[in-house]
């Protein structure tokens, strides 16, 4: 019998036992198990710092736990940048950004996933590339100018003293 959700109260009879070890089975899962909640990974995470309802050890915790459709379900599963600052510290070498790949293709495959998830994904990615792009170009650009500007300085500094 699966028993009526309530907030904050995990009913083990609505628990799915197998679901770490289907994670585990897929590419990038291997080492979910070793997860001791450290809590690493959320502290590094760019996403939980704009969003507090993020929270890659809450996840990598349901999935322990067999909270199949909570995590499947979820939309926080879309929010991952897939940056890998999660992977590069975590001091059991869990790496999220696949174990989100993991669950992401888990969500597609039982049909999961929000609607409009899909169809406004493909626009979602492009838009935060362009983003990202330009933000990186203008920081680059950015350098290039103050460099030049730095150069400059320093010759005009060089003929005054010959």
């Amino acid at each position: 019998m699966v028993k009526a959700k309530e907030p904050g109260i995990i009913h083990f009879e609505n628990l799915d036992p197998g679901f770490c070890n289907e994670v585990a089975s897929l590419p990038g899962g291997e080492n979910i198990r070793k997860c001791f909640a450290c809590g690493t990974c959320s502290a590094g995470c760019p996403v939980t710092t704009i969003d507090e309802e993020y929270n890659p050890r809450k996840i990598i915790r349901q999935i322990l736990f067999g909270m199949r459709e909570e995590v499947l379900k979820s939309p926080v599963i879309w929010f991952c940048m897939m940056c890998y600052r999660c992977y590069a510290r975590c001091p059991q070498q869990v790496n999220f950004t696949d174990v989100m790949r993991a669950i992401r293709y888990l969500a597609i495959k039982n049909k999961a996933v929000p609607a409009d998830i899909l169809s406004n994904n493909d626009e979602i990615d492009r838009l935060s590339q362009l983003i990202r792009r330009d933000m990186v170009k203008h920081t680059i650009e950015g350098r290039k100018q103050v460099i030049k500007e730095i150069k400059s300085k320093i010759d005009n500094v060089m003929e005054s003293n010959h």
